[in-house]
């Protein structure tokens, strides 16, 4: 019986831990390319990839996506392009849970956009 309820508690600790889990920092350029190349990120209205070459291609809201990219201590920079509006240069946190991608503005401190891994 005692063996029992602490094999119980066990199990239901690990599963909260599991449920609270918070989102994986993608650390690297390799371990970023890891998840994305070869593969499109998206969410409504959007479609992208993200290329080895350091290029971003795809659409979004039916205008055309181009820019590049780098991966500067430890966070995605980018300079992008769409429809012909530049949205300039900047770095991104970028993180990892379950299928999706989330890159954060301004190093972390500002909006988040949240892409399946397609």
């Amino acid at each position: 019986m005692i063996r029992t309820v602490s094999l119980g508690a066990a199990m239901a600790a690990m599963l909260a831990g599991a449920v609270g889990a918070e989102p994986a920092k993608v650390d690297g350029r390799g371990e970023f390319l890891d998840l994305v190349q070869g593969r499109t990120l998206s969410r409504p209205l959007v479609s992208l990839q993200v290329g080895a070459d350091g290029s971003i291609t795809g659409s979004g809201a039916g205008w055309d996506v181009t820019g590049s990219w780098t991966w500067q201590d430890g966070y995605f920079c980018r300079d992008i392009n769409w429809g012909g509006d530049d949205l300039g240069y900047n770095c991104q946190l970028v993180t990892v849970d379950d299928g999706r991608i989330t890159f954060v503005e301004d190093r972390g401190a500002g909006r988040s956009a949240g892409f399946s891994i397609d």
